[in-house]
């Protein structure tokens, strides 16, 4: 956790400088991209029909028309994959780097060409928890190089979690399963992020929550990570405060 202002990192815990898969929090800096190049012009144009073929795992909401509030809402990755379809794998590239967003890899699997379909997802592109914090700031300062309709579209459409302390957060959670050796999926220890901004009164934080399950548990890593986060914040933003 970070204060936005000046990028103080006054909670720090665990392997902060190690890069893993973004998995859906990649869709805040996806939305950027999409407002910036024009894929995205409010925050329900376009509004995409689901069609046959698309991933649909995540149940009935993601078989329904989706927009760019809907597409965060449900994390529905089809809207994701046409987002990345339409800007290509060298654009997508460009602006990460622009960014600062992780490895910025956009390859995919080896020898799969699936990039535009998962390079965030389990795959090719990779960032560290410290990397998250550095793009949030930059987002929630207005200082990433794109239009300044593109930030403001994406803050206002990113999702807004009740939290105690009179603290208002907006945020995006996140879950992949890591890879074998063999390259099967690792379904017992999903990774789980929740990544976002949290305001009180003058003061804005930014922070990114990154769990691993040891063992099988309920509900999504990503959700409990988020939960978790909520739960703390109060707590762990008083270590700023004490300092």
């Amino acid at each position: 956790m970070a204060d936005a202002a000046t990028g103080e990192v006054f909670v720090q815990q665990g392997h902060c400088k190690d890069r893993v898969t973004p998995a859906s929090t990649f869709k805040l800096a996806l939305s950027v991209m999409a407002f910036d190049a024009g894929f995205l012009t409010d925050a329900h144009t376009p509004t995409l029909a689901f069609q046959p073929g698309y991933p649909d795992w995540g149940g009935e909401p993601w078989r329904q028309p989706t927009d760019a509030t809907r597409w965060l809402h449900y994390s529905v990755v089809w809207f994701s994959q046409q987002i990345a379809q339409s800007l290509g794998e060298k654009r997508l590239h460009q602006y990460a780097t622009n960014f600062g967003y992780g490895n910025a890899d956009f390859a995919g699997d080896p020898g799969k060409h699936n990039g535009l379909e998962r390079a965030w997802i389990a795959s090719s592109l990779k960032i560290s928890p410290l990397e998250q914090l550095a793009f949030l700031r930059k987002l929630v300062n207005r200082q990433l190089p794109v239009s300044p309709r593109a930030l403001d579209m994406t803050l206002a459409i990113v999702e807004t979690f009740p939290a105690p302390g009179g603290w208002a957060v907006q945020g995006k959670t996140g879950m992949a399963y890591p890879r074998l050796p063999n390259g099967e999926f690792d379904m017992a220890h999903p990774y789980g992020w929740f990544v976002g901004w949290a305001k009180q009164g003058a003061r804005t934080v930014v922070f990114a929550r990154l769990i691993q399950d040891d063992k099988p548990e309920p509900g999504t890593a990503g959700v409990r990570a988020r939960d978790a986060l909520l739960a703390e914040l109060p707590r762990l933003a008083e270590a700023r405060a004490a300092k």
